[in-house]
């Protein structure tokens, strides 16, 4: 079995439960697709936590902003977070670790990879670090199609922080439409894991999945929230919008 996590945004309280969940399960390999650190206060623990436990991560959007910085159309918040996390990286180590270690981590990761069925990538499969696939694109068929051109079997993402999945190019089926289990047939389907750091589901608790040949099984892990959002209001330039992703306000 393969737990897939995704979208931490320096959220450690939310990764260290769903880390102690994961321990509960028969989980052979860990994967991380991407948006460890951003927004979030604790960027390096998380960091830490993710190239310490994850067998293989991707790049998110957000690991690709420290290195090329903010796109032409990014928020002040998001300038901000970005700038702010670099200097959070680069700051004096926690035990054991050192800034150079955390970015030598953040320069190696990959854009994508496949593992038997499964194609896994932050944001799409068509561009895999920024490209997102709403709930509502299943409205949009010429946009699903070429998608679905882009996998063989089975594409598992995260990106949007809106867990579920497309069974087709017509459809897209909430965790709570399948009672947080959906059996994976012969036929294509792009999985979305959700947001560990940052639901955006109106649920929010932590969330990921548990992942083998046959079925995907939401999982949602409580944690503590308010311990986030005092560190995120302590945080320099804290936006409104920042804490209202957190649950915050």
């Amino acid at each position: 079995m393969i737990a897939v996590i995704s979208d931490i945004h320096g959220n450690l309280e939310a990764l260290e439960a769903v880390l102690a969940d994961v321990d509960r399960h028969s989980v052979e390999r860990l994967y991380c697709l991407g948006d460890i650190v951003g927004y979030g206060p604790n960027p390096k623990e998380c960091v830490d936590l993710v190239s310490s436990r994850c067998g293989l991560s991707v790049l998110g959007d957000f690991e690709s902003m420290l290195w090329d910085g903010p796109s032409e159309g990014s928020s002040e918040e998001q300038r901000a977070a970005v700038e702010w996390t670099r200097r959070q990286l680069n700051n004096m180590p926690t035990p054991g670790t050192d800034s150079d270690s955390r970015w030598e981590f953040l320069w190696s990761l990959r854009r994508s990879f496949v593992e038997g069925s499964f194609l896994f990538a932050h944001g799409s499969p068509r561009e895999p670090t920024f490209e997102y696939v709403f709930p509502e694109d299943q409205y949009n068929r010429r946009k699903m199609e070429a998608l679905f051109n882009c996998f063989e079997s089975y594409c598992i993402v995260g990106h949007t922080h809106l867990p579920g999945v497309f069974p087709s190019v017509e459809q897209f089926v909430r965790p709570e439409d399948c009672e947080l289990e959906f059996k994976l047939k012969s036929t294509k389907a792009l999985i979305n894991v959700g947001s560990v750091g940052q639901p955006r589901d109106g649920d929010l608790r932590a969330s990921y999945v548990l992942l083998d040949e046959n079925r995907v099984v939401f999982r949602r892990v409580d944690y503590d929230i308010d311990t986030t959002i005092r560190k995120i209001r302590g945080m320099p330039k804290c936006s409104r919008r920042a804490l209202a992703l957190f649950g915050g306000i």
